[in-house]
């Protein structure tokens, strides 16, 4: 589970960079940092068979927990589970799943498909969308089966809203008649394609 060290280690460069700069700037910094994942194969290799996982874990790693951050979306919240961890787990040795437990557990929220889809695939979700007729037509494609995480979407000019895709097709009224308007917020690891038809 190499993978917590190296992936809290990489996101604490970005909260560094925040407490620096502001959070932006943090943010900017962990999303610069995707620059350098390959997915070339899962963070998390084969357990018992002396395999070692990707060097994502580094900066994928970070962007799970940047993305699980956005989905908790309370930074005095996000900030307290980061402390827990280091008071609850101090001078031990942990698992990885012990990491994500404690992350769902105090988060509130189930993330144990989000690990799944970051940790142990090399597939990014990718939000798949149209815009037809003054209407956001959008689902999860690329995902582990049940994938539920939220993300961010401008559905107008008054910032990001929060929607909560599934591999089903969905709808949103939008505000804008320009499909180029539509953005994903940046501040979650997933990409965006549009499509045609569905």
């Amino acid at each position: 589970d190499m993978w917590v060290h190296e992936a809290f280690a990489n996101y604490a460069e970005g909260l560094y960079t925040e407490c620096l700069f502001g959070k932006e700037e943090g943010a900017r910094y962990v999303r610069g940092t995707r620059r350098g994942i390959r997915n070339d194969r899962p963070i998390i290799p084969a357990y018992g068979v002396s395999a070692t996982g990707s060097g994502d874990m580094y900066p994928k790693g970070g962007n799970l927990l940047h993305t699980i951050r956005q989905i908790v979306g309370d930074d005095e919240t996000w900030r307290g589970i980061l402390r827990g961890i280091n008071r609850d787990f101090r001078h031990q040795v942990v698992t990885g799943a012990q990491v994500e437990a404690y992350l769902s557990r105090e988060a509130g929220v189930e993330v144990s498909k989000v690990f799944d889809q970051y940790l142990r695939t090399t597939m990014v979700p990718a939000l798949e969308y149209r815009i037809e007729a003054g209407t956001l037509h959008y689902r999860w494609a690329d995902v582990v089966p049940g994938f539920d995480m939220q993300v961010g979407v401008k559905l107008d000019q008054n910032g990001y809203t929060v929607v909560y895709p599934t591999e089903e097709w969905q709808s949103a009224p939008i505000g804008f008649a320009n499909p180029s308007a539509f953005a994903v917020d940046p501040d979650y690891y997933v990409v965006s394609r549009r499509v045609e038809g569905g």
